[in-house]
């Protein structure tokens, strides 16, 4: 046989080498299941998140877009396209939906469907009335809890610790989410009692909080607390923003926030959730009842501090508040 004759049997071998895996992956993707992923927010405001997810799935043994499907939907922010992204994703025939952004999303997945198995993350899920029990949820529904008791009074905690002399709060809250009402009162009780002032804004909405920006810099306050919601999370790049246009100490509820240059954040480990999920939705493929699957309650807190932004803003973090840091970015 010829070189150039060897050189078209392998070119050959090689093409239909590829067209053979590429038919086989096709025939894997066709019988593969499906989820239905559905947030209430921007894509661009939770890549970490979907990696954890995306991890999650790798570690259970998937590989997405081959062994399972993964249709994404994001609402923007947009509440009320939820409920037509929920039936888009059912028109699709998942197998789980993972619903995640909060309450509103679990809201329009609950409402659309009673029978489609649903892992879900929300702040409160007994509280919202999602579910009546964490330990057997029953019905199509499991999932995570975001929320834990006394986080509001450990980030009050912490905020006094690194600012000791700070008197005077500027609190943002979103009074649309169910539990938020009980989160603030518990937030300024605490205040209170430890002689510090709030002064309290309400944004459910982009536009109210700007107003909110536009009082809180004409405002005497000290330092700024915004308390658990996935729409202020969503908002979280102008939320910093403004705080450091302002000077203002902040203590937030996701790291993401100090990622970006807020000075302090306390809370659950959405990333860790996230990842989670997966592997309860890889035991709902594996025959496992969702109503039978504990919902989880959080388990892993962080505390993570921008040294970078305490330099900046004059502000001394103690050196022990420092050494319980899960995470310094210098």
């Amino acid at each position: 046989m010829s070189k150039a004759s060897r050189i078209i049997a392998a070119v050959g071998v090689f093409v239909a080498t590829n067209l053979w895996i590429a038919s086989t992956g096709a025939a894997d993707a066709a019988k593969a299941p499906r989820i239905g992923f559905i947030n209430s927010g921007p894509a661009n405001a939770n890549e970490s998140n979907v990696d954890a997810f995306k991890a999650g799935l790798r570690d259970a043994g998937y590989v997405e877009g081959r062994t399972i499907l993964v249709d994404y939907r994001w609402a923007d922010g947009k509440v009320d396209r939820l409920p037509g992204l929920v039936n888009e994703l059912l028109s699709l025939k998942p197998a789980v939906i993972v619903s995640t952004g909060g309450l509103p999303t679990i809201l329009a997945v609950k409402a659309a469907t009673a029978t489609v198995p649903v892992v879900f993350i929300t702040g409160d899920p007994v509280a919202e009335g999602i579910v009546s029990s964490l330990a057997r949820p029953g019905g199509n529904l499991t999932g995570f809890a975001v929320l834990a008791e006394e986080l509001e009074l450990k980030r009050l905690e912490l905020l006094k610790e690194a600012l000791p002399s700070a008197s005077r709060i500027a609190v943002v809250w979103n009074p649309a989410q169910r539990f938020a009402e009980r989160t603030l009162k518990d937030f300024t009780s605490a205040a209170h009692r430890r002689g510090m002032t709030t002064q309290v804004w309400a944004a459910r909405d982009a536009r109210e909080l700007d107003e909110a920006f536009t009082a809180i810099a004409a405002a005497q306050v000290d330092a700024l607390a915004v308390l658990p919601d996935p729409v202020l999370g969503f908002e979280r790049v102008r939320i910093v923003e403004f705080a450091l246009r302002n000077r203002l100490p902040g203590i937030y509820f996701w790291r993401e926030f100090v990622q970006i240059g807020g000075l302090m954040s306390y809370g659950t480990s959405l990333s860790s959730m996230y990842r989670r999920a997966a592997a309860y939705a890889d035991k709902i493929l594996k025959g496992a009842k969702p109503g039978d699957l504990p919902i989880e309650q959080p388990t892993t807190f962080e505390l993570v501090i921008n040294l970078k932004t305490a330099k900046m803003l004059g502000v001394a973090i103690p050196a022990s508040l420092l050494a319980r840091s899960d995470e310094v970015i210098q």
